[in-house]
């Protein structure tokens, strides 16, 4: 009799136990996940040459759950690239559009989001690759090509599939080149340029010259007739302004002069001040914003009547030369230095800071050669 008691309460645990230990059944069609790792997640994801974005399919202003992770493209990385300063919510959102020449065997266009990954490159073709040194100029276009200038040689336009569609080549293009509204291209020739040249030119499509300026016909004179430095003038930017006149950076002058529709100087800008200078461009304001290779070097704001407004020194000299500056939309100034780029707000505050991860350049020749030269922020 006790043992059929002792087997009836074994019998019952044992059946308790079961109950205890086993997990409930899936719903039809469910699939049961363990709570392993996550899946490895790749280095680098090469992406459209769009600003980041965080990936979510979420319908426009719908939550996103907290339990969601927020994954910016993070673009192809190169090891040389680093961005070490974001400051996100300061940022003028978009891709950065430079000319590498950090790898004198690689010479390329890049395109980067705010991480510093590719989004978009062109290695440069093998019979270009010496034309690059110095100052490589890029911009974007409406149509979304590329137009760059290759120092010394010529001008092109690249297609987003890496076609050349149009070309203009001449040895004495310089440092900058501009599409205008009526298709034609406003060149720079300050490439060993001689009194008897024109240091800018407008070509049309089929490569016409339809305008020119030459600095010989009003600087012929002291103190600028006995100047020569990598050309006479070694113009490196001009500009057309919304008034039909031309904004025309002579840096071994150091000046900047605006001439009108039959090259007549109306003004100079920079006399005493300027030194060097690179890049400067007309603000929505008359103000005009450059790049000034004064010690220290810096990014430099003039108001209408040639007074400094603004300025930001660069006073790390293994960051010179400085040779581009543009403001942003949001009133941010990308400027544009030897091993880096940099976005600073209205106050100074430096929120982006994109550069090379190499040792710092060894000497002025090599930073001049291989630094950055102009970078461009792209949006949409």
């Amino acid at each position: 009799m006790n043992l059929r008691i002792l087997f009836f309460w074994l019998c019952i645990v044992a059946l308790l136990f079961t109950a205890g230990c086993t997990q409930p059944s899936s719903p039809a069609g469910s699939t049961t996940v363990s709570p392993s790792a996550p899946a490895a997640v790749p280095s680098a994801t090469a992406i459209s040459a769009t600003p980041d974005a965080a990936a979510s399919s979420a319908p426009s202003g719908s939550a996103t759950p907290a339990t969601t992770p927020v994954i910016l493209n993070r673009g192809t990385v190169d090891p040389d690239f680093i961005v070490d300063i974001s400051v996100p919510e300061k940022i003028s959102p978009g891709t950065t559009l430079l000319a590498d020449n950090h790898d004198p065997a690689n010479p390329r266009i890049v395109e980067v989001n705010q991480l510093g990954g590719i989004v978009w490159e062109y290695p440069l073709p093998a019979e270009l690759k010496s034309y690059n040194n110095p100052g490589w100029d890029v911009e974007l276009l409406p149509n979304g090509n590329i137009l760059t200038v290759i120092p010394r040689w010529g001008v092109y336009e690249i297609s987003r599939d890496k076609k050349i569609v149009w070309k203009y080549l001449d040895p004495k293009v310089s440092h900058d080149v501009e599409r205008l509204a009526n298709g034609n291209t406003l060149v720079t020739f300050g490439a060993a340029d001689t009194k008897n040249d024109a240091q800018v030119k407008e070509v049309d499509p089929k490569g016409n010259t339809v305008w020119s300026w030459h600095a010989g016909d009003f600087f012929d004179r002291a103190p600028y007739a006995s100047i020569s430095d990598e050309g006479w003038t070694h113009t490196n930017a001009a500009t057309r302004l919304a008034n039909g006149n031309t904004l025309i950076s002579l840096r071994n002058f150091n000046i900047i002069v605006e001439v009108d529709p039959k090259g007549n100087p109306v003004r100079t800008i920079g006399e005493k001040l300027l030194t060097s200078q690179h890049d400067p461009e007309i603000q929505p304001n008359g103000n005009i914003l450059l790049a000034n290779q004064g010690i220290p070097m810096e990014a430099l704001e003039l108001d209408t009547n040639g007074a400094v407004v603004w300025r930001y020194p660069i006073k790390e000299r293994y960051s010179w030369p400085v040779r581009d500056v543009d403001r942003l939309p949001n009133g941010d100034t990308l400027i544009t230095a030897g091993d880096r780029i940099i976005e600073v707000t209205p106050d100074k505050q430096v929120v982006w800071q994109f550069r090379l991860t190499i040792p710092h350049f060894t000497d002025q020749m090599s930073a001049t050669s291989r630094g950055f030269y102009k970078a461009q922020r792209i949006y949409g």
